[in-house]
């Protein structure tokens, strides 16, 4: 069978930075071992018209199945924006085109939202929801199109209905098989500088924690599956030799759990003597001065911490299970080495007050106390929290009334009640002004 696999656009502009979709290619390479005849499509890289680029590829291959990823609903950083309208033109120009083709969706913003998304696109007849390495081949495995057997995470039209099975997200990470990179040329992601590596790379899925604002352990379950070390760093060494890809993300809800695991592969690394650059999001009461210094030796560039929480109300309101005291432990640590550290929090969490302010402030001015030193601190992202369903933090807004019950959430809805609906404008003003100083020598 022939089978185009199409990554839909999730970027904002043509100067934004473009991320390998290692998850279509990963679904693709699955297919090419079962014989399936299979390209690939990332209408990212499609600066001019990447309507034209599908509408090419569409009637140059002629597939029988196509299978679209809407990979992200929307940019977040606090935006109105939704690729939404691109993931459905997409499904329409396809639809139209060839209107024998199957039509199969997917990727994460799809798995949060298959049924709304059947329903507003009736012309995807096929969904699988979660992690699809599994499921996309058996739907596509001889007769299965016409009368698909039970496969985990399947949507499924149905006339008038559309069933939805439970999303797989137990896939064994222990015989992880990477994805095939000659799939997809890996040079055009490696010609533009970005702050974040191109390239995606998996230690492990599943996350055990219950941050109320998250949607991993929905997506990936909540134990932790972990691929050996060896295995990771097999890929990265591949990479590297193969395509020259130099710089790695770890896409890992938590990197640095559980304890000894990223540090064995860091130990691989250095046994191997790769001098590869890497980041990824640390948890802060997992982490310090010894975890630190090994990570640099390693080849981390970036420390990614995503404490969220300003203060203990805050915190204790997203459901972090840190305090106050493991934010700045962590960050005293990575103050004393030569990498950035980043820091991300969500403000005007439920939590906060008018009280709490001085707090919020408080901890901005102590992180760039700590890293003045070295001038190591790459930036204080401030976000207002995207609101999604089937999370704690749904249920508060609710109950605070910032939505209401039923609301629509596939298009952007931010948590940011009055009185401090400013607070983040206050915030940036404070890091904006003490970035300005120290780029000033001040």
């Amino acid at each position: 069978m022939r089978v185009l696999m199409v990554q839909t656009p999730s970027v904002e502009n043509a100067a934004s930075a473009r991320v390998y979709p290692i998850g279509t290619v990963l679904l693709a390479t699955g297919l090419k071992e079962e014989g399936h005849e299979t390209r690939i499509l990332d209408m990212n890289l499609q600066n001019e018209d990447p309507f034209r680029a599908l509408k090419t590829a569409l009637l140059d291959f002629r597939p029988h199945a196509v299978g679209l990823s809407l990979r992200n609903l929307d940019p977040l950083a606090n935006k109105r924006s939704s690729y939404v309208p691109q993931f459905a033109a997409a499904v329409r120009m396809t639809a139209a085109l060839l209107p024998g083709a199957s039509i199969i969706a997917g990727g994460t913003g799809f798995s949060l939202f298959p049924e709304r998304l059947m329903r507003e696109l009736p012309e995807i007849r096929y969904g699988v929801a979660g992690e699809a390495e599994y499921g996309l081949p058996a739907l596509l495995k001889d007769k299965n199109l016409e009368n698909p057997p039970a496969i985990e995470g399947l949507c499924l039209r149905m006339g008038d209905k559309i069933k939805i099975s439970a999303p797989a997200r137990e896939i064994d990470m222990a015989g992880y098989r990477p994805a095939d990179k000659s799939l997809l040329d890996p040079a055009p992601y490696l010609v533009a500088e970005s702050y974040v590596p191109a390239f995606g790379i998996e230690s492990k899925r599943g996350c055990p924690f219950g941050c109320s604002y998250c949607v991993y352990p929905r997506l990936q379950g909540r134990r932790l599956r972990l691929r050996p070390p060896n295995s990771v760093v097999d890929e990265m060494e591949a990479s590297y030799r193969e395509f020259g890809v130099e710089r790695f993300h770890f896409t890992d809800p938590v990197l640095n759990n559980p304890k000894g695991h990223l540090a064995d592969i860091c130990r691989e690394l250095l046994r191997r003597r790769l001098r590869l650059k890497w980041d990824g999001f640390f948890r802060e009461d997992l982490f310090d001065g010894k975890c630190a210094s090994l990570y640099e030796k390693a080849g981390c560039e970036c420390f990614s911490f995503s404490p969220d929480g300003l203060c203990r109300e805050a915190l204790e309101a997203l459901g972090k299970k840190t305090r106050e005291g493991d934010i700045l432990k962590a960050a005293r640590a990575a103050a004393k080495v030569d990498i950035l550290s980043v820091y991300h929090f969500m403000v005007n969490a439920p939590g906060e007050t008018e009280g709490t302010r001085a707090k919020a402030f408080g901890l901005v001015e102590r992180l760039y106390a700590l890293h003045a030193p070295k001038k190591n601190l790459g930036a204080i992202v401030l976000n207002n929290i995207r609101i999604l369903p089937g999370t704690p933090i749904e249920e508060a807004a609710i109950r605070n009334g910032v939505i209401r019950k039923g609301q629509d959430l596939l298009y952007p809805v931010y948590y940011d009640p009055p009185p401090l609906e400013t607070l983040r404008y206050e915030l940036e003003t404070l890091s904006f002004c003490k970035n300005v100083f120290s780029w000033q020598g001040e």
